[in-house]
């Protein structure tokens, strides 16, 4: 199978390493700095806690599409806020039966599709200005995945494993399918942890429903999951949201099956986290914000369900989010 990876962060950095380590005929997309490392130093990765253990997997990669022509299977891993070039990007690497499997964070386009019928028509501005996403990726194609992996890139082309392997592939709608079969054995590699799902939208809404709202506390706060959660006020806000969001599960048949209070206890054990969102800001990078939060705000407008604590928290990251990118201009 010809695997190309577009988005060499930390889950398609970490899944191309592994891949390539294994043998896979498998490339990348990428520009920049990370395309000039990778062609110097192939594709790097260490763990936090062995950050002298440094290895590297040669990986041919390059910033045109067209160059690496169509592939079997495309994996799309790039932050949600770099959404607006992908459908110029994939277009060259998309063959008549081509899968892509969508491994980023958030409410993806294409959620609604795989749900109950009165719900398949719902397009969020939020994940899809204008419907350009779904004009040049057919969600016919789509193969789900679900990361659960916290790893950062400090250098481009250099992955940093934390802990976690786990990824979580799927059809939307729930099928076994003999493509899914295939995009499985293709991943299965020392490594990924791979696990396969007859219902991958309720454990994309899983994460979504712890993400949406520890990433934008973490930016505004600048706390590790640990502190968040040793706040009271703090957690009994961001319980008040999940249970927003809970709701808004319940309505379109996405069940969350646990209490804000049994997230926590789960995300506790994490300890000293910094969320995706928070290692952005500190980076001067462009938040998640539209994916995580914005959509599930969206959603709740448009399938009647209100949502206070979520939209409190969607506008204050935002006018955080507003003066930090006007201070970054100004070079502040």
């Amino acid at each position: 199978m010809k695997i190309c990876i577009i988005g060499l962060g930390s889950i398609g950095g970490y899944l191309a390493f592994r891949l390539a380590q294994a043998g896979r005929d498998v490339c990348a997309v990428a520009r920049g700095a990370t395309l000039q490392s990778v062609q110097q130093h192939g594709l790097l990765l260490s763990h936090v806690d062995a950050p002298e253990q440094l290895s590297s997997v040669p990986l041919t990669v390059s910033d045109s599409p067209a160059q690496l022509g169509p592939q079997d299977l495309v994996i799309v891993a790039l932050k949600t806020t770099a959404l607006d070039a992908l459908p110029s990007l994939i277009g060259p690497l998309l063959g008549p039966q081509t899968r892509v499997m969508w491994a980023m964070n958030g409410v993806p386009y294409w959620l609604m599709k795989g749900l109950d019928a009165r719900w398949r028509d719902i397009r969020l501005e939020a994940t899809d200005p204008g419907g350009r996403l779904e004009a040049a990726i057919d969600p016919g194609r789509i193969i789900a995945c679900v990361a659960h992996m916290a790893a950062s890139c400090p250098q481009p082309g250099h992955v940093v494993q934390a802990f976690g392997d786990r990824f979580i592939i799927g059809e939307p709608g729930g099928a076994q399918t003999e493509r899914l079969a295939a995009v499985s054995q293709a991943l299965s590699v020392p490594g990924v942890g791979l696990e396969v799902s007859d219902a991958i939208e309720e454990a994309i809404w899983l994460k979504l429903w712890g993400n949406m709202t520890m990433n934008p506390v973490s930016a505004l706060t600048g706390a590790t999951l640990d502190r968040i959660l040793d706040e009271p006020m703090v957690r009994r806000f961001v319980s008040a949201a999940m249970l927003e969001a809970t709701a808004i599960g319940d309505r379109i048949g996405l069940s969350v099956g646990m209490t804000p209070e049994d997230r926590h206890a789960i995300t506790r054990k994490l300890g000293a986290v910094r969320t995706s969102m928070l290692q952005d800001v500190q980076a001067g990078r462009a938040i998640e914000l539209d994916a995580l939060t914005a959509s599930v705000s969206e959603l709740g407008l448009r399938i009647g369900i209100e949502t206070p604590n979520i939209d409190a928290l969607l506008g204050l990251t935002r006018l955080f989010d507003a003066i930090r990118t006007q201070r970054l201009k100004q070079g502040a």
